[in-house]
């Protein structure tokens, strides 16, 4: 299974490079902030940021294609072309629950079918303009998106805790604030995918675990990485908008709020599961094992990963032209830099290991074959939220006065599409609101400092919101897949939503409205 895991990626990138033809950009071009989903991950959202923040100084988010001879569709297209991306989400939430064995089997199948369902009549209809938008969010999205995932769960699956680690509430607490710590200085991925297994592992014990792995989505997966522009990708692309990188730490009292409110559901619901299932903390062999981790040499892939991640967004080497696609030289480099850091990973650790940390492909096979079918089928969203007043959700996005407004709208729409180009919306709406006509150097400066509760309201309502449903962020799924291959029953797309996000998410951020944006 190893070796047919490794096959598949390689073969994949080796297709991906040998069928493009890649050419250098000779000259300088304004391009437009790339798209993808809220779970895209630090890679293709980094992609996005730097053609943004190279390619845009007025601080305008460009529209589709524009600077590349390619007209904008966002204003042209209307809401019911997002159907097929409403019927993906719709599959991926009734399948599991209706026909589980034939979803397990044909998940893949059915993501085509709704890809080509848009991809179709959209050639149809726009031609080789829409077949600019599919390659694009394919070589400039979703490409580096799985390279950034494969890597990240690479490199973690070699990592090991070996001993005695019983997940009693107060140890599960312990574990849920490091990585929600660890999330805003290695990603939310990589926090999550480094600390899922030993969290799964402490709690193998336990009858109710699904609460457990939910909270952990919550507050590792999402709300830690709300520090650094290293946490969460629209983050990210506000410091290459010039932000500075500490700024985000303005955001500690409403991410500490967040954090304590949900540490504190969770040990409730902890100690009360714990105390109704009557079992204690087992012991090994009747002998308490001392705690070790092995594959420590992965520690050193993993910040490769990070400062391949940085540095991407901290150069610039021009650019190269994939079949009129943009992108930039050092996004290609980066992307190679990851699956070079997976490689040395698989090379350098041992079968065993693996073996003993329950590792399989099957996790990151799944996200690879259900993402690309949800990346092109929001391809018409994302266009229309772009268009902003010009587009069918020009009533949304003009209705956004308030700080409240900016927190709740820019996050409710990072939970179902791509945080980077809502927050990138929104963020330029403020630029607009505040400061029209004044250069982006300017006027993001006096943002952070006059107007800071703006940009507070869009960065937490962008990270926190990302935590509302399975695609609100790349390793909700991945976690989610995890769990359920080692036994651990997850809730389907919309019990997730109305059995955990609305009972405990949403009155959280109405306490953090009121205390922070109202």
């Amino acid at each position: 299974m190893k070796r047919l895991g490794i096959g598949v990626t390689i073969l994949a990138v080796v297709m991906m490079v040998s069928s493009v033809t890649v050419s250098a950009s000779d000259k300088t071009t304004t391009h437009q902030p790339t798209l993808h989903l809220a779970s895209a991950g630090q890679a293709s959202d980094t992609a996005a940021a730097n053609s943004a923040a190279h390619g845009n100084e007025s601080g305008e988010a460009d529209h589709a294609g524009s600077g590349q001879g390619h007209p904008n569709l966002g204003p042209a297209l209307p809401l019911w072309s997002c159907i097929p991306f409403a019927c993906m989400l719709l599959s991926i939430a009734l399948w599991p629950l209706l026909m589980p064995d034939f979803w397990h089997h044909n998940f893949g199948k059915i993501s085509g079918f709704w890809a080509a369902t848009l991809a179709i009549p959209f050639l149809i209809a726009f031609k080789g303009d829409a077949l600019y938008e599919i390659l694009h969010i394919i070589l400039a999205d979703y490409v580096p998106f799985i390279i950034l995932l494969w890597s990240l769960y690479t490199v973690s699956g070699g990592i090991l805790l070996r001993g005695t680690l019983r997940g009693t509430p107060v140890v599960n607490v312990v574990m849920l604030i490091i990585g929600t710590i660890l999330a805003s200085w290695m990603g939310t991925t990589g926090a999550a995918m480094l600390l899922i297994r030993p969290f799964l592992r402490a709690n193998n014990y336990r009858k109710n675990r699904t609460f457990m792995v939910v909270f952990f989505i919550f507050l590792v997966a999402n709300v830690g990485g709300s520090l650094t522009p290293l946490g969460d990708p629209p983050l990210f692309l506000g410091f290459l908008h010039g932000v500075s990188f500490f700024w985000t730490f303005k955001i500690l009292p409403h991410m500490a709020t967040v954090a304590v409110i949900l540490l504190v559901i969770y040990f409730l619901l902890d100690t009360y599961y714990y105390r109704k299932e009557g079992v204690t903390a087992p012991e090994e062999d009747g002998v308490k094992q001392p705690l070790k981790l092995e594959g420590l040499h992965n520690f050193i892939f993993l910040a490769g990963i990070v400062g391949s991640v940085l540095m991407s967004g901290m150069v610039e080497w021009g650019e190269l032209n994939t079949f009129g696609v943009h992108r930039a030289v050092q996004d290609w480099v980066r992307d190679g830099l990851l699956i070079m850091m997976g490689a040395l990973s698989l090379v350098t650790t041992s079968v065993s290991l693996r073996e003993d940390n329950d590792f399989t492909w099957f996790p990151i096979i799944e996200v690879a074959y259900l993402f690309i079918g949800i990346f092109i089928t929001m391809i018409p969203c994302l266009l229309i939220l772009k268009a902003g007043p010009d587009g069918a959700l020009a009533f949304l996005v003009n209705g956004v006065t308030q700080p409240a407004h900016y927190f709740w709208v820019t996050g409710g729409l990072s939970a179902f599409l791509d945080n980077a180009p809502t927050y990138l919306t929104f963020f330029n709406t403020a630029l607009g609101g505040f400061y029209a006509g004044m250069p982006e150097a300017s006027s993001v400066p006096l943002l952070m400092t006059e107007n800071a509760v703006y940009l507070k309201a869009i960065s937490a309502g962008a990270v926190f919101f990302g935590a509302c449903s399975y695609i609100g962020n790349a390793p909700n799924f991945m976690v989610r897949s995890i769990s359920e291959e080692a036994g651990t029953p997850m809730p389907s797309f919309f019990g997730y939503i109305l059995k955990y996000s609305l009972i405990y998410l949403i009155p959280t951020f109405v306490v953090i409205t009121a205390v922070f944006f109202w």
